[in-house]
């Protein structure tokens, strides 16, 4: 199923514009949600339907739909969708580690017989934390290492200068859903990983470092099965250097492998 499928994504910011131009490439017939007024909209090309509200949205009968908005609007809209029985591909993941919005979303989708899908985002090796399940002695790590201007304003209220940092800036160091509460806007990966490994406990450490020039997850893992040790050096998005332009290609990705009858 491809040619022609319908294919709502809600947002067209930096991630969203990309996903519309890779499905569109794709045969898909997209469909974006923007709040009407939304300065988004003057960006949206001819070949992108839009709508104002989530009823509209429903109404175009998606066969799933794309959150690329933020939490704020994974919390709101996602439930209404999964209610009606449409699958939502979540690129903001880190809405999950509050337990509240969490259950009210898997919730919504059982009532709706719908899916909540974790896509990969910035990431890889997902299928081995979701192995680790139930091992013993099992453990995971993931460091967000990104260069300076990725971090400038939150160096800034540190008392640093993004351009003058001669060594690492270690931000944070925590849990998973700590960080995503605290980094709404960049740091969903390490969401990602802690529900991929669950109930595996999840270390996440979040770096400033002038040494990289890539957007770099790292994610280490022992149990007893083994040891991993997985590196991604993403190219940052041109329109936002916070997030990885890898993202959206991930989302078009999870679209293709829902929708095609093959699966990997």
């Amino acid at each position: 199923m491809t040619a022609g499928t319908p294919i709502g994504i809600i947002g067209h910011g930096a991630i969203g514009r990309d996903l519309a131009e890779r499905l569109l490439g794709s045969g898909y017939h997209v469909t974006v949600l923007l709040r009407a007024g939304s300065t988004s909209l003057e960006a949206v090309p001819a070949s992108v339907g839009t709508v104002h509200t989530i009823d509209a949205l429903i109404g175009t009968r998606p066969a799933l739909v794309v959150e690329a908005a933020g939490q704020s609007a994974l919390q709101t809209l996602a439930p209404a969708l999964l209610s009606a029985g449409i699958d939502v591909v979540a690129a903001s993941t880190g809405a999950l580690g509050d337990p509240v919005v969490f259950d009210r979303l898997a919730t919504a989708a059982r009532e709706g017989g719908s899916r909540l899908v974790i896509p990969a985002g910035a990431l890889g090796g997902l299928d081995y934390l979701a192995a680790l399940r139930g091992t013993a002695e099992a453990s995971v790590r993931y460091t967000s290492r990104k260069p300076p201007a990725a971090w400038r304003a939150e160096l800034v209220a540190a008392g640093h200068d993004p351009a003058a940092l001669s060594g690492e800036i270690v931000l944070f160091e925590g849990t998973a859903a700590d960080a995503a509460r605290l980094y709404p806007r960049n740091l969903n990966a390490g969401l990602t990983v802690a529900l991929a490994a669950a109930p595996t406990p999840v270390t996440v450490r979040v770096i400033a470092d002038p040494a990289v020039a890539l957007n770099t997850h790292e994610i280490e893992a022992e149990s007893d099965l083994g040891t991993a040790s997985m590196r991604f050096a993403n190219r940052p998005s041109p329109a936002n250097p916070k997030t990885s332009a890898l993202t959206a290609a991930s989302l078009a990705a999870a679209v293709r492998r829902l929708l095609e009858p093959v699966v990997l």
